[in-house]
């Protein structure tokens, strides 16, 4: 994959060791049925460097700080793994952004916390997973959650957690329920009229939006017939939403949701470390052979940095500072995985 210009990764996940202790601590070893992969800020900044990104916005995958069942615990860990994020983008001026994780489903310690990250953090904006503990964004009961953000013109992250129902056999949660449990979350948050009462959040949904572009018809139809409202006014809501290309942009994939989308509201995501190094390349790869020169600029950071305006002038990958040793290496699994994308295509037969 030739470099294009400076991507702005909005789907990019960090893994303090602090946080896989808690987590082992609690018998947690996996998350949506992949083990808990290895992180440091080094290996991050050397697969950014190796698919062209500048900057990579981190976010806490599922469960979150959702393990914890006392509330009080779970503010507070959301409040340390906050403070980390914004070090580590002290640490590394350009390079990292922050998704502030909150402790969801306590709307009021949510709040609070959003609003700690945002004003005094200078965090990006906030992550929230699709549901806590069974209970979905766009429920009854979250609007100081919705108001802190609105007033503040907020980002908000939306990334799927496991379903709350049991997994079915032979069928990782993020091969499929993922993509589910996303969609769940956008239904109510436009069936509740929150994206409506709340026009002053911007919502990026992970993974292309789960079926949302594929069945946004369908599911305006539906909420059309359920609230008397127009189809028309649904579907304008549905597009309201920002979308990442993480895992999603396929030649399958990626057509329906250039199709469906607002001009705009598509950004480069990757999913990285949960989504390995191999995976983060082949999907890259069908971006930058699957579009235009002047939407692939748009989705690599043109888009991005319309939203985080802090992030438009961004540095470009640092290849150049990196030994020769690693700039050959790198070129070489550019080349390969050029080579696997290509070959892995469906015929035309």
């Amino acid at each position: 994959m030739a470099h294009s210009p400076h991507r702005i990764d909005v789907h990019q996940h960090v893994i303090p060791s602090f946080y896989r202790d808690a987590l082992a601590t609690s018998g947690i070893g996996e998350a949506g049925g992949r083990a808990l992969p290895d992180w440091s800020a080094e290996s991050a900044l050397e697969f950014m460097d190796l698919v062209g990104v500048g900057t990579a916005l981190l976010s806490v995958s599922t469960p979150g700080v959702g393990f914890l069942t006392d509330p009080g615990e779970a503010a507070g860990f959301a409040r340390r793994l906050n403070d980390h994020a914004a070090s580590l983008v002290s640490d590394h001026p350009g390079r990292f952004g922050q998704f502030a994780t909150l402790p969801l489903p306590d709307v009021e310690a949510s709040a609070a916390e959003a609003a700690r990250a945002l004003d005094e953090l200078g965090a990006d904006g906030v992550t929230l997973l699709a549901n806590n503990r069974g209970i979905y964004l766009g429920a009854e009961g979250q609007e100081p959650l919705w108001q802190v953000l609105n007033d503040r013109g907020a980002v908000a992250f939306v990334h799927p957690a496991e379903l709350p129902a049991p997994p079915v056999d032979g069928i990782p949660p993020f091969a499929a329920d993922f993509l589910l449990d996303t969609t769940r979350a956008a239904y109510l948050l436009v069936r509740n009229g929150v994206v409506r009462r709340y026009p002053d959040i911007r919502f990026i949904l992970g993974h292309a939006g789960g079926f949302v572009p594929y069945s946004s018809h369908r599911m305006a139809v539906t909420i059309a017939n359920d609230t008397g409202r127009s189809p028309l006014d649904v579907l304008d809501d549905f597009r309201s939403f920002y979308f990442d290309t993480a895992l999603s942009s396929s030649p399958a994939a990626l057509p329906t949701l250039l199709a469906f989308a607002r001009t705009g509201h598509v950004l480069f995501g990757s999913d990285w470390p949960f989504a390995p190094t191999p995976a983060g390349q082949y999907f890259a790869n069908g971006l930058d052979t699957g579009v235009d020169a002047t939407t692939l600029e748009a989705v690599n950071h043109l888009n991005a940095g319309l939203l985080f305006p802090r992030l438009a002038s961004g540095p470009r990958p640092s290849t150049r500072t990196a030994p020769a040793s690693t700039r050959l290496r790198q070129a070489a699994q550019r080349k390969a995985a050029r080579l696997a994308f290509k070959l892995v295509q469906p015929g035309t037969d």
